[in-house]
């Protein structure tokens, strides 16, 4: 029997990935929406399989769809979907662990070091009107690498791509992830601690790469950013609800932290009122300019990632609705 698989959102020009993967198995449905609520019964009624990348996928969403079996997330994180209800209405839901695994983490050491070595610092006092110096400076972001700890939280896929990165560049490595088996750092050649507390208190140059769950949700909060040395710097690539984005502005701001390199914030697209540190790295404020680099969630982005994201997405959904068997499952128990 034919499959449906509804796409809602107007993510390319052609279908021609989709009719190599599919072939005769699958009918793909088209819709570009605002979300997932505009939908009619008459575009519902009928789907097998729900793609998304942005949407969210609630309760209310998944009763439009009586016959649906599986939703699949263009992407690794996975927390705009109601779990509980797929569950509930037997939904398998999967994701795309391993579409942009190396350029998320590529980004992650982009960041850290262009704010380690200067080079942002820099390009905003040169670039003044009355530019700087044409000298080195002496501040609390230049430091050499191998002197640094740095420190990652959550070695997976992308903890563990950013820490091998990491060490290249002759840092001293440690990770903190309470779910990886035993070992695991072995295999990578990086040091274990057992709390974030512990990290936190030897970490110079943070990296964070956990998914957006109810136990990280404020994780790196304003007293484990107290409790990082003084002149340290914070990299967030994974979720923006994971970091204190006000205690990151305070702390910037009177100089515990020496830099912060976002590419992701608590609000996506950013609205009113928007965090402090937006709104300063917008205004270019001095405390801030040179010290902050802020990406709009673009650590995944190239035209080949791009690529992966869409091939893969398609072939995640023709396994669970066709088979051969199920791959990159997202049970209700995991976090």
């Amino acid at each position: 029997m034919v499959k449906t698989v509804l796409y809602a959102e107007k993510l390319y020009d052609n279908d021609k990935v989709e009719r190599e993967v599919f072939g005769a198995d699958v009918r793909v449905v088209w819709h570009n929406v605002a979300n997932l609520s505009q939908l009619e019964a008459r575009d519902c009624a009928d789907i097998d399989g729900l793609m998304v990348m942005r949407h969210a996928v609630t309760a209310e969403h998944f009763a439009k769809f009586p016959k649906l079996a599986c939703v699949v997330r263009m992407g690794v994180g996975y927390d705009k979907i109601d779990r509980k209800a797929a569950a509930a209405r037997q939904v398998m839901v999967c994701n795309v662990p391993d579409y942009g695994t190396t350029e998320v983490a590529d980004h992650a050491l982009a960041l850290a070091l262009s704010l380690r070595r200067g080079i942002a610092l820099h390009l905003e006092a040169q670039r003044r009107p009355q530019p700087a110096p044409w000298s080195y400076v002496r501040d609390p972001l230049l430091r050499r690498n191998g002197v640094q700890t740095f420190g990652i939280v959550g070695l997976g896929r992308i903890g563990t791509a950013a820490a091998l990165r990491a060490k290249a560049f002759q840092f001293r490595v440690i990770a903190y992830d309470p779910y990886m088996p035993n070992g695991t750092e072995l295999g990578v050649g990086v040091e274990r601690v057992r709390s974030l507390e512990a990290l936190m208190e030897q970490t110079d140059t943070l990296s964070i790469h956990a998914p957006l769950t109810p136990e990280t949700r404020g994780m790196i909060s304003r007293a484990m950013l107290e409790r990082m040395p003084k002149g340290s710097i914070v990299v967030n690539t994974a979720r923006g609800p994971i970091v204190d984005v006000e205690a990151l502005a305070d702390l910037l701001k009177r100089g515990h932290l020496a830099g912060v390199g976002l590419d992701v914030l608590p609000v996506e697209p950013p609205v009113e009122p928007i965090p402090e540190l937006l709104r300063a790295y917008r205004a270019r404020e001095a405390w801030c300019e040179g010290r902050l680099i802020i990406t709009p969630h673009s650590a995944f982005f190239t035209p080949e990632a791009w690529e992966d994201t869409r091939r893969k997405a398609a072939e995640t959904m023709r396994a669970a609705l066709v088979g051969p068997r199920p791959q990159n499952v997202i049970t209700p128990e995991m976090f």
